[in-house]
């Protein structure tokens, strides 16, 4: 077997809301001001920690899902994805342990065993001092098969406490303090910011990562973090993928503020099934090019863009055209609220496509929330290439709900496990258009992408 060096680290926390993100992405950042390759990885199926982790370092990041991907598959991930980097940063979600089952199958310390990466842990040490030692020593005993190489005091009081909880967790646990982060406004606003919105919407991004960056450069021991992403063992080496064949489709994808919610896998997929993208704009552009043989419209935040969404009039006006003339669509979430009638924000109502018959209206809690099974249909539309799963995996987060929507429609799944539209059903069918809340992910067991290349393919107009 074939093995390489890839330093690596997970970056973990006790619990959620514990200012982890902020600080891998002002520690992704401030490696990258080095000039080190840093490949960032993001635990679970987020889109917008992604988003800020691609533009502090420059480089694409990946996800790494125990519930769209078999183990073996998340191991050829991220070394194939890792290769010319300097080192990479995991960024797990939730707590180190937390999982959906009692043994923690999927939890981010689950991945960091399988991945043989040292945890660097970040501790909101917030009225906490002497309490850390306790913690921290349960932490390292939970487990064996993970290693706590390094831990960072986040939220820190003063120079007064750091003193007390760098004594404390030297004294108690010999885990080396590679960082204490202090308190401050900026940080608190940050972390609020980069939780509600993504960067590729976000006009001030290049400033907030700037600002994390320097926080962090000021605040955490690089040469640590690089010595202990080194101690990490040598990872198997997999064949790398095939060449993309010349490509034979153009797919349209909307990217732009309002539809920003992809997994660069998909476009891999979608590429390695012989289509071109092409990117348009949603917000500014008057019209879909007339040759697309087909349009995936992922998802984001439509309902904070809905009033230019509704000016752009024609670009909705020649969508629905060509839509109703038969051009193959994929819409996921985001995609599913613009397709419908109108968006029904805080009372007030914008228009959108009217191709999917209901209306998006927004609610102040989710609708739908966490992983979701979903079985096809017999009415399910694309093409099967190979026998697969029974039941598809995929994962839903969404505070809209489909309302009056008529009652002849079409559905493409059965959900077994999640929300979807309502009544255990999801992904509404209108002519060649499958429009669903539930986010796909073209890996593992979903091969999503060359299946809508098939059906595009199958459709298009000689």
């Amino acid at each position: 077997m074939n093995t390489r060096h890839a330093p690596r680290l997970l970056i973990s926390a006790a619990h959620k809301s514990s200012g982890k993100t902020t600080v891998t992405v002002g520690l992704a950042a401030a490696l990258a001001a080095r000039g080190l390759a840093v490949q960032p990885f993001k635990k679970g199926p987020d889109y917008i920690d992604p988003l800020w982790l691609s533009a502090a370092c420059g480089r694409t990041c990946r996800n790494l899902d125990f519930h769209t991907q078999p183990p073996k598959l998340i191991r050829e991930s991220f070394e194939r994805y890792s290769r010319g980097a300097d080192i990479s940063l995991i960024e797990g979600n939730k707590g180190l342990f937390d999982g959906m089952d009692l043994e923690g199958s999927n939890s981010s310390a689950s991945l960091a065993a399988w991945l043989e990466a040292p945890v660097v842990l970040v501790v909101d040490t917030t009225g906490m001092t002497r309490g850390i030692a306790p913690l921290l020593k349960g932490y390292q005993a939970f487990d064996d098969s993970i290693r706590i190489a390094g831990v960072i005091l986040n939220k820190v009081g003063g120079p007064r406490h750091e003193r007390k909880l760098r004594d404390v967790v030297a004294h108690y646990t010999g885990i080396p303090v590679v960082g204490a982060v202090h308190r401050s406004p900026e940080m608190e606003i940050m972390e609020r910011h980069l939780g509600l919105v993504p960067a590729n919407e976000a006009a001030e991004a290049a400033a907030a990562i700037a600002s994390l960056q320097a926080c962090v450069a000021a605040q955490v021991d690089l040469d640590a973090i690089i010595a202990l992403a080194a101690t990490a063992p040598e990872t198997e080496v997999f064949p790398s993928p095939a060449a993309w064949p010349a490509p034979d489709l153009r797919i349209g994808v909307l990217k732009d503020p309002a539809f920003g919610f992809y997994y660069p896998d998909d476009f891999d997929a979608l590429k390695a099934a012989g289509a071109e993208l092409v990117f348009l704009n949603a917000l500014s552009d008057s019209t879909l090019p007339d040759d697309l043989d087909g349009l995936f419209i992922g998802g984001g935040f439509p309902e904070t863009s809905a009033e230019r969404l509704e000016a752009n009039r024609s670009f909705r006006a020649d969508l629905l055209n060509k839509a109703q003339a038969g051009l193959p669509i994929y819409a996921e979430c985001g995609g599913l609220m613009y397709l419908s009638r109108a968006i029904v924000w805080h009372g007030t109502r914008r228009e959108m496509v009217g191709l999917v018959p209901g209306d998006a209206v927004m609610h102040a809690r989710p609708q739908g929330r966490g992983y979701v099974r979903l079985r096809e249909t017999a009415d399910f539309p694309w093409p099967r290439l190979e026998q697969g799963p029974a039941v598809v995996p995929a994962h839903e987060f969404h505070h809209s709900r489909i309302e009056n929507l008529d009652a002849e429609a079409r559905f493409a799944y059965e959900v077994v496990r999640g929300a979807g539209i309502g009544q255990n059903r999801d992904g509404l069918i209108v002519r060649n258009a499958l429009a669903t809340y539930a986010h796909l992910r073209s890996v593992g067991a979903s091969p999503w992408a060359p299946r809508f290349a098939a059906f595009c393919r199958s459709l298009r107009k000689v």
